[in-house]
C-alpha cells in the first residue's frame, strides 16, 4: 500500500463517513516501465483524501462574551482564514495546508501549475464535511457492524504505517556509486527503440456484405488517392478534409517502432522521409501513413532516468527491509495454529 492510500485511510479512520476519491491512487513504488510499455499520455495525480473536521465540534463551541476577549480576537482571526464555507461548513487555510503537506511532491506541484485542481479539493473538503456531519447526526459509526469495520481499518492503517516507518532506507540511499552500478547493469532495459513521427489518413471498412456501403467506401478511398496524387497535395488538409470519409486522421506523433502494428511497420520501414504509403488494407478499414521524419534507437543516460531508477531501487530495499522485520518479528513470537479448529472452522463456512 503506498502512503497517498495509509494517509487516506487514517483520515477516513478518523471520521464516520467513507471519503471520496478524487481520482486513481498513483503508486510510486511501481518498477518503472520500459520504453515499450510507457504510456502516451500522463494520469491525472492521486490526491489523498482530505481530513474533515467535525462542525458539531464547532456549533457546541460557546460563542465569546465580554469576559473572554482573547477568545473573540481569536474567533475573528479564525473568521477570516476561512477559505470557504457551504452551511454551517467550513474549510480554513489551515487545513488546506495540511491537506497540501500530506500529498506527495507530484501532486503538489500539480495543485500549483493548476489552481482549478485545488478549487476541486476544496470543494470536496466541504462535500465530505457534509456527508460527515449527516452520518454523525444519524449516529451511523455508533452501529456495530460499522464501528467494527472502522476498527479494522484503523488497526489495518496502523500496522501498514508502522511497517512503513521500519522499512524506509536511509536518506542518502542510495549513493552515486550504487546508482551508477545499478544503471550499467540494467542498460537494456533503457533502450529506446526506433521511433517514427507519422501521420494517417484512414477510412473506416464497411460491414461485410453491404455492397453500398463498400462502394461508398472505395470510392472515398479512390478521392482521398486521387488528390494525394495531385501536384502540390498537402496530405494534413487532406486528411482533414470534410468532402471525404476519412476518420481518425491527421498527425500521429512519435511512435515507437515497436507499437507499429506489423503489417504497417513493414510499409513504414520502406518509406523515404516525407513519402505516403499506398492503402493499407487491414481489418478495420484502409490505412495510408506519411512518414515525416524518423529518430534512430539509443539508449536513455543515467540523467534521463536518475529520478524513475532511484524511485525503483529504494522500493526494492523498502520490500527488502519490511519482509526481513517480519521474519525477525515472527522468528522472536513464532505463532501457534490450532490447525485442527482452523480446519473445522473452513468446513463449517461451506455448509
Amino acid at each position: 500500500m503506498s502512503a497517498p492510500h495509509i494517509a487516506k485511510s487514517l483520515r477516513s479512520i478518523g471520521i464516520a463517513a467513507a471519503v471520496t476519491v478524487l481520482a486513481a491512487p498513483v503508486d510510486v513504488s511501481a518498477q518503472p516501465m520500459t520504453p515499450q510499455q510507457q504510456p502516451r499520455a500522463a494520469q491525472a495525480p492521486a490526491r489523498p483524501k482530505p481530513q474533515p473536521q467535525a462542525a458539531a465540534q464547532a456549533a457546541a463551541t460557546p460563542a465569546p462574551t465580554a469576559a473572554a476577549p482573547a477568545a473573540a480576537a481569536a474567533k475573528t482571526v479564525a473568521a477570516d482564514d476561512i477559505i470557504a464555507r457551504v452551511g454551517d461548513t467550513n474549510v480554513s487555510a489551515d487545513d488546506l495546508r495540511s491537506y497540501v503537506a500530506a500529498l506527495a511532491p507530484r501532486e503538489q506541484a500539480a495543485l500549483a501549475k493548476d489552481p482549478a485542481v485545488l478549487s476541486q479539493a476544496v470543494r470536496l473538503l466541504l462535500a465530505n464535511r457534509l456527508v460527515l456531519q449527516e452520518a454523525q447526526a444519524k449516529k451511523w459509526d455508533q452501529q456495530p457492524n460499522v464501528a467494527a469495520q472502522l476498527n479494522r481499518m484503523r488497526e489495518g492503517a496502523l500496522v501498514e504505517l508502522y511497517l512503513q516507518s521500519v522499512s524506509t532506507p536511509p536518506a542518502g540511499f542510495p549513493s552515486e556509486d550504487e546508482l551508477q552500478k545499478v544503471y550499467e547493469a540494467n542498460r537494456a532495459a533503457f533502450l529506446m527503440p526506433r521511433q517514427f513521427q507519422l501521420a494517417q489518413i484512414y477510412i473506416a471498412a464497411p460491414k461485410e456484405g453491404d455492397k453500398a456501403a463498400e462502394d461508398k467506401a472505395r470510392q472515398e478511398l479512390d478521392d482521398v488517392q486521387r488528390k494525394l496524387k495531385a501536384p502540390g497535395a498537402d496530405f494534413s488538409a487532406i486528411a482533414r478534409g470534410d468532402n471525404n470519409g476519412a476518420k481518425d486522421s491527421g498527425d500521429l506523433g512519435w511512435v515507437a517502432e515497436t507499437q507499429i502494428r506489423p503489417e504497417i511497420r513493414s510499409q513504414v520501414m520502406g518509406l523515404a522521409k516525407n513519402t505516403v504509403s499506398e492503402p493499407i488494407k487491414l481489418d478495420d478499414g484502409w490505412h495510408i501513413i506519411k512518414l515525416i521524419d524518423t529518430k534512430a534507437s539509443y539508449t536513455r543516460t543515467l540523467p534521463e532516468v536518475r529520478d524513475q531508477l532511484v524511485q525503483q531501487i529504494r522500493a526494492e530495499r523498502s520490500t527488502i527491509m519490511r519482509r526481513a522485520y517480519l521474519a525477525e518479528l515472527l522468528k522472536q513470537h513464532p505463532p501457534v495454529l490450532n490447525e485442527l479448529a482452523l480446519s473445522s472452522l473452513l468446513d463449517g463456512s461451506r455448509k
